[in-house]
């Protein structure tokens, strides 16, 4: 199986409600696709959302990538030389993690096609099912109260509520939430970088001698100060996740050598993809630190993606891959099932993706 062609295509798809942080408030996904077609009529598939504000990673950048450099190395390359194949990759251009995630997941893609097995079952195949969180975005405490009682409805017991808008309100936000909800209802915050370290272990600790029984804190503080988030690790009785200070496993073994957190997320967007995110896993496993696998504001493509991961791994503990249920439309064919909360695999070889509907996806070449 040989690479032939590349398209890249972009798709948007309306949100539910607004999805609100304390970086950014954006209304609808806005991916690039890339099709990795092939000479023997199989096609892989892969998506990059532009997440500027975190990742760097613009929608001009992510297609230049491709455009540029990916395209230069990949056309001609048999998939069965996979490791040439994801070192030819990683090799081509510096940084551009999502443009790289997206190519790396339709190189596994072709993989298991090729191979007539899911991906999840060539990782490890621990489990064919997994249960997510779901975002309450960052709004008023009135109304993040009703956000989480209609997530309840919907059969969600685990929340994972944005902060660091107005650290003043967050206390207020969480108690309206802790109010209106069962007391058996996981709650999980993300403050997306807000808080500096001192702050963030005053307000972590008030929100738990309030009895907000808080999970974990997601990125309590800028991405960099790596000894600034082990400080709020060591003193907050909020455990620490450790988000947008992991772009690489180089990064996540740093934080587990420091003890800088107690838990690490894998974004496939922010390490490059399925490839460099089983390293962060392995390393998790020897230092025995478990993993969230987490999502950007994502369609279906390469959310199933982490999906697969996700079910290929037992030292991924935690869900966090409700983007596409976060979506008012789904445009995208095949791959995971998702039902609220529940998602799984089907046996489909490859990723399970079959293409995007048709008028959904504009070409750009």
């Amino acid at each position: 199986m040989k690479i032939t062609e590349i398209r890249i295509g972009r798709i948007s798809v309306p949100l539910r409600v607004p999805f609100k942080t304390a970086l950014r408030s954006v209304d609808s996904v806005e991916d690039v696709v890339f099709e990795f077609h092939t000479d023997t009529g199989a096609v892989g598939y892969g998506e990059a959302p532009p997440t500027g504000v975190i990742t760097g990673d613009t929608t001009g950048s992510i297609i230049g990538a491709m455009q540029d450099h990916i395209r230069k190395v990949l056309i001609g390359r048999e998939v069965d030389a996979f490791e040439n194949c994801t070192r030819a990759l990683n090799g081509c251009i510096v940084k551009n993690t999502s443009a790289k995630a997206a190519a790396d997941m339709a190189l596994w893609d072709l993989y298991g096609q090729l191979h007539k097995i899911p991906v999840y079952k060539l990782l490890g195949s621990a489990r064919k099912s997994i249960v997510t969180d779901i975002t309450i975005s960052v709004n008023d405490p009135e109304e993040m109260a009703r956000d989480a009682i209609d997530a309840v409805k919907r059969g969600y017991d685990c929340l994972k509520v944005k902060v660091g808008s107005n650290p003043a309100l967050d206390v207020a936000r969480l108690a309206a939430i802790r109010a209106a909800v069962p007391k058996d209802i996981c709650v999980r915050i993300d403050a997306n970088q807000a808080w500096k370290p001192k702050e963030a272990v005053r307000i972590l600790n008030e929100m738990q001698e309030k009895g907000l029984d808080i999970e974990f804190v997601e990125q309590p503080v800028i991405a960099h100060d790596f000894e600034g988030l082990k400080y709020v690790t060591e003193r907050s009785y909020v455990p620490v996740l450790a988000d947008e200070s992991v772009f690489s496993p180089e990064d996540a073994l740093k934080i587990m050598q420091m003890g800088a957190a107690d838990l690490v997320n894998i974004k496939l967007m922010k390490c490059g993809g399925i490839t460099n995110a089983l390293k962060i896993a392995s390393a998790a496993e020897v230092y025995g630190v478990e993993c969230m696998i987490g999502c950007m504001l994502e369609a279906k493509i390469s959310v199933t993606a982490a999906v697969h991961l996700a079910c290929a791994k037992q030292i991924i503990t935690k869900i966090d891959l409700d983007g596409p249920v976060l979506c008012r439309e789904d445009h995208i064919l095949g791959g995971a099932l998702f039902n609220e909360k529940e998602i799984s695999l089907t046996n489909a070889p490859g990723l399970g993706i079959e293409g995007v509907m048709a008028g959904k996806i504009r070409y750009i070449d």
